[in-house]
């Protein structure tokens, strides 16, 4: 017998006008927890993934409620729609969180406030700009570990999401160096992501 999981996704998915689809026919539960979120956190949640006015989508601070509030939305949508609940609700990073609220374990305004502070606590343990995250395609991790010791500056491999596509995280020169040197090294792309902090590497130490 076949279970069902869903995986939640983190920092680095979120694009202006994610929740565009689910407005069409979905307004109302997009619109409730939109408001719910705008409310705990003091702005405009449907604003900021509708049309991003201030470009503040791809701050940490700002990035983890709104990929939170996405989340939530679409499991809310999921739920009115779909028969099947799955076994197992679990998250990349970030997406732990909206995988706790969906699966009841915290409440959406306990989520929101907890990835509210996580937020704050990790754009702050960096000077803006200083930091940075890219994706690593077709390479294994002991490739990518070594570009990264050849790489100026701290630059670690960060997430091992699958073989052959590995995130690193360091300093944001560093990460411009080590692309640059997987690119010469064999790697099918190697990208920069649209974060604002360096997640899951040593510079995150002081969050």
């Amino acid at each position: 017998m076949q279970k069902l999981a869903i995986v939640f996704p983190g920092q680095g998915s979120q694009s202006v006008g994610m929740l565009n689809n689910y407005n069409l026919e979905h307004s109302e539960i997009v619109a409730a927890a939109c408001q719910e979120a705008s409310d705990i956190l003091g702005y405009d949640m449907a604003d900021l993934i509708a049309n991003d006015p201030q470009q503040q989508l791809n701050q940490t601070a700002f990035t983890q409620p709104a990929m939170l509030t996405a989340g939530v939305i679409a499991w809310r949508i999921r739920l009115q729609t779909q028969a099947a609940l799955p076994s197992i609700l679990a998250g990349h990073s970030l997406g732990e969180y909206t995988a706790l609220v969906c699966a009841n374990a915290l409440s959406f305004a306990e989520g929101l406030k907890l990835v509210a502070k996580r937020g704050e606590l990790m754009q702050n343990s960096v000077p803006p700009g200083t930091g940075a995250m890219a994706a690593i395609l077709g390479l294994d991790l002991t490739a990518v570990q070594t570009i990264c010791t050849k790489a100026t500056g701290i630059v670690q491999a960060a997430n091992i999401n699958a073989p052959g596509q590995i995130v690193i995280a360091g300093e944001a020169k560093s990460v411009a160096e080590a692309i640059e040197i997987a690119k010469t090294s064999g790697a099918k792309r190697a990208i920069m992501l649209p974060v604002s902090v360096p997640s899951h590497c040593e510079l995150m130490r002081p969050a």
